[in-house]
């Protein structure tokens, strides 16, 4: 404590010590040099100089002591004083007189009882109380002198200063009736918040990152969003560690979204599930009821899983852009405090309140339009019409995968298959018909059917003895449906196979297709996956990126000053000055003013005393 007050170059030292306390051994002298190493602001006063009197009896004892003896600079030179025995309650002028008393004794002591008295010339003036005060009276004048016209200007400007500050509440006081002066104040503020706010989007590091961004983790949790939807493992995306703001923490954002959608897998669809698909697709004939399948099964999980992904995005990058208010402000502090024609708002609580509820209001609605948006492009994308499942490039690179969803595309009775765990045909049960049909089948009609053209292809029907037999034979149309049967006919022709199935337990299929259930069901799965996959890339890299950033970023740089004046200005004179007349604005003002009256009162009456004793000095 001693060194922190003593550190200042503009303050003087003085160091007491008693006089029993030699020099070599005083530890307090190695303190002073080090705040004061050439003893130029320092005044050494030894007290109790009286108790050490009787130890001299030579001159050059005293001499020798008096000057240090190398303990200090030849130009150092200590004082030695005395304070009277007499502790006494005594009155003022008493204890002066005492006090020069024991100067005289002190310096007769030294002449009369020393043998050689001592080297009066140059020890006297600094032996004695009254020589101490002299000394010291002397060093604050010239101090005090020296320090005067800076201390007179620095009174000054701290008086002009407040006057202008008086000045400045006292209009701010006036403008709140002056409703067109508080418009133009409350517009330019308005577009100072939203040029900052342009700013901090395109990239600025002002305030400080490290003290107004916010790494990943804070982000989460001050937004609420802890995790994203359907993600079981935490995501970490790039510079996830540092702290962020703006634009830059908006594009972290959108990484952290592609890492997280990406980490996502096509959900395990259940048998029941591809059973339910599989089984109406193929009730509706034709040539690709499992490529149907797979693609349904593949937009049933994009739109289930990909959807609250998107939506927690929105969210997560409207709250970066509501944090960025705070920073705005701050800007604009700082900017107004450099410009004094500007008008400082602070004071006016009911307008920053509504026009913080303005933006985050506009944020809000930008969010909400994203979300449609987004999820106008992933109905897009999942629709059966879009042709992305269906792209030759994505096709042709399936593989094996492929050339199997081909073979059972060719068989049109998928609807004989059993995809139950339990539902495996066994080997000498795999979808062919019973021996006395391969018999009927004559060898001309056998011929005939392998030169077919696959979408001339036909589910083979067992005859059945209930049904005439030329049921069997009757004329078919060129693309394999019956000509003329109709309903009635396919349903008895139904009843006929599903009663024969079930007496023979014997599942009908093409001799060309010889899969078991469980290799349809992982066949399927896998072609899901894959169009998943395909889903997430076009939505992940071609539609939404540009839509987050056209429906948030553009409408923020274009159209956020317009939307803020469009809310807080446009209204009349009256629904404007609720935001200004509030109670605790004008207090606030009035209150401040009064303070600064108080210290412009305090400081004109220090300028005017210090002008009487500068006149002095």
């Amino acid at each position: 404590m001693v060194k922190t007050l003593a550190s200042p170059p503009h303050r003087l030292i003085l160091f007491l010590q008693q006089s029993s306390v030699e020099w070599c051994s005083s530890l307090w002298l190695d303190a002073i040099r080090e705040i004061d190493p050439t003893f130029r602001r320092t005044m050494i006063v030894i007290s109790k100089f009286d108790n050490r009197l009787k130890e001299f009896t030579e001159r050059w004892e005293v001499d020798s002591y008096l000057s240090a003896s190398g303990y200090l600079g030849d130009n150092i030179h200590p004082f030695f004083v005395a304070l009277p025995k007499d502790r006494g309650t005594i009155s003022n002028d008493e204890f002066r007189r005492q006090i020069c008393q024991v100067d005289i004794d002190v310096l007769r002591h030294l002449r009369d009882g020393v043998k050689g008295g001592f080297n009066e010339e140059k020890f006297g003036p600094y032996i004695g109380f009254s020589c101490l005060r002299k000394y010291l009276e002397s060093e604050l004048q010239k101090r005090y002198k020296e320090a005067a016209p800076a201390t007179l200007a620095l009174l000054e400007q701290r008086c002009s200063d407040v006057s202008m500050d008086v000045s400045r509440l006292d209009s701010k006081l006036q403008a709140t009736s002056d409703v067109s002066q508080l418009r133009r104040s409350a517009m330019l503020h308005a577009a100072s918040i939203c040029t900052h706010l342009r700013a901090l989007l395109d990239g600025a590091a002002d305030p400080a990152p490290e003290v107004w961004g916010k790494t990943t983790e804070e982000e989460q949790m001050h937004s609420g969003i802890n995790s994203w939807p359907g993600i079981s493992v935490p995501v970490k995306p790039p510079n996830s560690s540092l702290k962020l703001y703006g634009g830059a923490a908006f594009e972290r954002v959108m990484h952290e979204f592609r890492c997280a959608t990406y980490s996502m897998e096509c959900p395990q669809v259940s048998r029941e599930k591809v059973a339910n698909i599989l089984l109406a697709h193929a009730g509706r004939g034709g040539s690709s009821g499992m490529t149907e399948a797979a693609a349904e099964i593949a937009r049933a999980a994009a739109r289930s899983w990909l959807a609250p992904l998107t939506e927690t995005a929105c969210d997560r990058l409207a709250f970066v852009l509501q944090s960025l208010f705070d920073l705005a402000m701050e800007r604009s502090r700082t900017d107004d405090s450099r410009y004094q024609n500007v008008e400082n708002m602070d004071g006016y609580v009911g307008f920053l309140a509504a026009l913080r509820c303005s933006y985050y209001k506009f944020v809000k609605d930008l969010s909400k339009q994203c979300k449609q948006i987004v999820r106008h492009h992933l109905d897009s994308v999942t629709s059966p019409y879009s042709h992305i499942c269906y792209e030759s490039d994505f096709l042709g690179g399936v593989g094996t995968v492929a050339n199997t969803l081909h073979r059972f595309n060719q068989f049109s009775g998928v609807a004989s298959f059993d995809l139950s765990e339990s539902g495996s045909l066994e080997e000498g049960q795999e979808n062919l018909p019973p021996r006395d049909q391969q018999q009927m089948t004559p060898p001309a009609k056998a011929n005939e059917r392998e030169i077919l053209k696959e979408s001339q292809l036909t589910v083979p029907e067992t005859p059945s003895p209930d049904l005439p037999a030329d049921m069997h034979g009757g004329k078919k149309k060129d693309n394999g449906n019956m000509n003329d049967g109709g309903a009635r006919k396919r349903h008895a022709r139904m009843a006929a196979y599903a009663n024969r199935s079930h007496h023979n337990n014997v599942t009908v299929g093409g001799d060309d297709l010889v899969s078991r259930s469980g290799s349809s069901y992982s066949s399927i799965c896998s072609i899901s996956a894959q169009y998943f996959a395909k889903m997430r890339e076009v939505l992940i890299e071609r539609n939404v990126p540009s839509a987050l950033n056209s429906g948030f970023l553009t409408p923020c740089r274009e159209r956020l000053f317009l939307a803020l004046g469009f809310e807080l200005f446009a209204v009349n004179d009256e629904k404007f000055m609720d935001m200004f007349v509030s109670p605790g604005a004008i207090d606030c003002i009035q209150n401040e003013r009064q303070s600064l009256l108080k210290r412009q009162k305090i400081l004109l009456s220090c300028l005017s005393e210090f002008k009487n004793i500068s006149r002095t000095l």
